[in-house]
């Protein structure tokens, strides 16, 4: 997908902004309805969360048959950019990411990920890598959790996300943006953030709730 701005403007861009912009112009001018489910927390919420999704599908099993193999050929399949999507089909008892999977994805460019459970807690915070996840376990993925496939779409909560969408987090939550849709959104979410200072402005000003309604403000 090309766009009129660069990849890097556009993280920037987004990167300036908050969740609730962009999810208020998706649901009003796109009639779309792409929050991700709510339990997914920042680890770090003072980290946005930006780039494009890398997809991947696994769930509970007890096979671990080349599982390695394909978790190192995943990591090296990243691109630059990159979130990190992981549909879990529901697992609540191992932890897909850590300390080295948070290594081997910075060097590749990724720039976050949205997961089910993670561990290493303490050796993650330091290398400032943006996460979301549901839980904390020390429960490791072998034996217990596979990776099924990755790079096609897949299905978490209501919304259904494709390689390549963008993923936008902050301490507010997470949203996926259709590729199709991503400059022009964020072009309208810039204009939202304009039009929230015009109407602080007025609120400082000492204009009253009904008066800034009547001026095309809300609350």
């Amino acid at each position: 997908m090309e766009y009129p701005v660069s990849v890097a403007e556009m993280r920037a861009r987004y990167g300036r902004l908050f969740t609730a912009a962009v999810n208020d112009v998706l649901r009003f001018e796109y009639k779309l309805h792409t929050s991700l489910p709510s339990d997914y927390l920042a680890l770090q919420p003072e980290l946005k969360m930006v780039g494009r999704a890398f997809t991947i599908k696994g769930g509970p099993d007890l096979t671990t048959d080349g599982e390695f193999e394909m978790r190192a050929q995943m990591l090296e399949d990243l691109p630059e950019d990159s979130v990190v999507v992981w549909d879990c089909t529901g697992d609540v008892v191992t932890a897909q990411w850590g300390e080295v999977m948070t290594m081997a994805a910075l060097r590749k460019g990724c720039r976050g990920a949205l997961v089910n459970g993670i561990r290493d807690v303490d050796r993650i915070l330091p290398q400032g890598f943006p996460l979301f996840h549901k839980y904390r376990t020390s429960t490791g993925m072998l034996g217990r959790f596979r990776m099924y496939y990755y790079q096609k779409p897949v299905r978490i909560g209501e919304i259904t996300i494709q390689p390549g969408d963008w993923i936008f987090g902050d301490q507010d939550g997470v949203v996926a943006i259709p590729q199709a849709h991503a400059y022009d959104v964020l072009v309208a979410a810039e204009k939202v953030l304009g039009k929230e200072d015009e109407i602080k402005q007025w609120v400082e000003d000492g204009i009253e709730p009904t008066e800034v309604v009547k001026r095309g403000g809300y609350f």
